[in-house]
C-alpha cells in the first residue's frame, strides 16, 4: 500500500461493534481527548468506554467490519454460570414485572410517536403514574436494578431504553434524597430524554452498516430535535433542558453546546449518568449484560471529571450497596459473597470465600466477573 493510497473503512453505530474490529482512525471526545488510537483490536471494555463518553460511531478497518458473532441468549448459552439470572427470572415478582413493563411500554411507545407525528400535548402526568406504578411492582432498589439487569436484549430500542432511564433516575433522585416533586420530575426528564431520536429517520437510526458523515452529523442532532419537540409543550424547563444536555459533560468533553460545570442543568446531569450506566449494562450482540462492577470500575477510572462529582458517587456507592451479600465470582473462577464496601475502590469489594477473605483493592489481578 502507498502512501496516498487508503485503508477502506466503515461508519458503524457503537451499538454494531464487536470485539475483534479494528478502529480506522483515531477516536476522539466532541473536545478533542483521544480516546481510542488508529489501528487498535477493540475488545469489550474498549467498546463499553465509548459509551462512557456518548460516543455514538467509529470509523473501522472495512475488513473487519464483517465479523459476526452468534447471537447470545444468557439462560442457554452457558446456563451454568447463570443461575442468579435463573432465580430472578424465575420468580412470580419477575413476571409480573415483566408483563407491566410491556404493558407500560407499549403505551409510551404509542404516546411519544402521536406527540412526534402528531403534535400531541406531553401527558406527562399519565406517563409518570404509569411509570411509578411498574417501579413499585419491585420492593425496593435491589430488586428493581436486579430485575432490570435481567430484561436486557441486545436490541434495545429508544423506547424501551427511555423508560430504562426514566426509573433509573426514580431510583438515583431518591437516593440523592430529594423530593417527592423532584424525584417525580427527574422521573419525567428521563422519560423525554431521547424523544429526539424519533426525528432522526429509521433508515439512519437503524441502519445496519456504514453511516455516511453526513448521517452520522443528523444522528448528533437528537438533542436539538428533542428540545424543539419540546420547548413549546406545558412540561418543565428541566425537562426541556434534559433533552437538550444529558450528552453534556462537566469537564466540556459533551455535545451539543460543549458546556461545562454549572451551565449544565442539574437534572440533564442525573439523566446523564442514568442514561449512560444503562446504556454500557445493556447486552450486546455478543455477550449478555454486562457485570455492574466492570461498569463502576471504568466509572471510577474514567468518570468523574466527566459527571457531578455527588451525583456520580451517591449513585455509585447506592449501586454498590443493592449487591452487598451477593454471591459472586472472581476472573480465577473463585466463588465468594460480598461482605465489605470499599469507599475508595467501589468496584473492588472485599469478598468472603469458602476458606478466606480476600480484598480486591488489594489484589490488583482480580476483579468480580459476575454476579450469581
Amino acid at each position: 500500500m502507498t502512501i496516498t493510497e487508503k485503508m477502506p473503512m466503515k461508519r458503524l453505530e457503537t451499538s454494531q461493534l464487536v470485539p475483534g474490529m479494528i478502529t480506522a482512525e483515531d477516536v476522539y471526545t466532541y473536545n478533542g481527548q483521544l480516546i481510542l488510537s488508529k489501528g487498535l483490536t477493540l475488545n469489550d471494555k474498549a467498546i463499553t468506554r465509548l459509551e462512557l463518553y456518548s460516543i455514538l460511531t467509529i470509523r473501522i478497518e472495512e475488513s473487519t467490519a464483517e465479523i459476526e458473532f452468534e447471537l447470545l441468549d444468557p439462560d442457554v448459552s452457558n446456563p451454568d454460570e447463570w443461575p442468579f439470572s435463573k432465580i430472578i427470572k424465575n420468580s412470580p415478582q419477575f413476571k409480573e414485572f415483566q408483563k407491566s413493563f410491556d404493558e407500560t411500554l407499549d403505551r409510551f411507545r404509542s404516546n411519544l410517536n402521536d406527540i412526534v407525528e402528531k403534535g400531541a400535548p406531553v401527558d406527562l402526568s399519565n406517563m409518570l403514574k404509569d411509570t411509578i406504578a411498574l417501579f413499585e411492582k419491585s420492593t425496593g432498589a435491589a430488586q428493581f436494578f436486579n430485575m432490570l439487569h435481567n430484561m436486557r436484549t441486545y436490541d434495545d430500542l429508544t423506547f424501551a431504553h427511555s423508560l430504562n432511564v426514566s426509573l433509573i433516575c426514580n431510583v438515583f433522585a431518591g437516593w440523592l434524597m430529594m423530593s417527592k416533586d423532584d424525584i417525580e420530575l427527574a422521573t419525567a426528564c428521563g422519560l423525554l430524554h431521547d424523544l429526539g431520536k424519533l426525528a432522526i429517520p429509521d433508515d439512519i437510526i437503524k441502519k445496519n452498516g456504514k453511516l455516511t458523515d453526513e448521517e452520522y452529523e443528523i444522528v448528533k442532532t437528537h438533542t436539538i430535535q428533542g428540545y424543539q419537540f419540546l420547548k413549546n409543550q406545558h412540561v418543565s424547563d428541566h425537562v426541556k433542558n434534559a433533552a437538550l444536555m444529558h450528552h453534556e459533560r462537566n469537564d466540556g468533553s459533551g455535545y451539543p453546546l460543549a458546556i461545562k460545570g454549572d451551565r449544565i442543568d442539574k437534572y440533564a446531569k442525573i439523566v446523564a449518568i442514568a442514561d449512560v450506566y444503562d446504556a454500557m449494562t445493556a447486552a450486546r450482540v455478543y455477550r449478555g449484560p454486562l457485570c455492574p462492577f466492570k461498569v463502576i470500575e471504568i466509572f471510577e477510572k474514567e468518570g468523574f471529571q466527566k459527571y457531578e462529582t455527588q451525583y456520580i458517587l451517591t449513585f455509585l456507592e447506592n449501586v454498590v450497596l443493592t449487591y452487598m451479600n451477593n454471591r459472586v465470582r472472581l476472573n480465577d473462577g473463585t466463588i465468594g459473597e460480598i461482605i465489605y464496601i470499599n469507599k475508595s475502590h467501589l468496584s473492588r469489594p472485599m469478598i468472603k470465600t469458602s476458606s478466606s477473605f480476600i480484598d480486591l483493592s488489594k489484589e490488583s489481578s482480580l476483579y468480580i466477573d459476575a454476579i450469581l
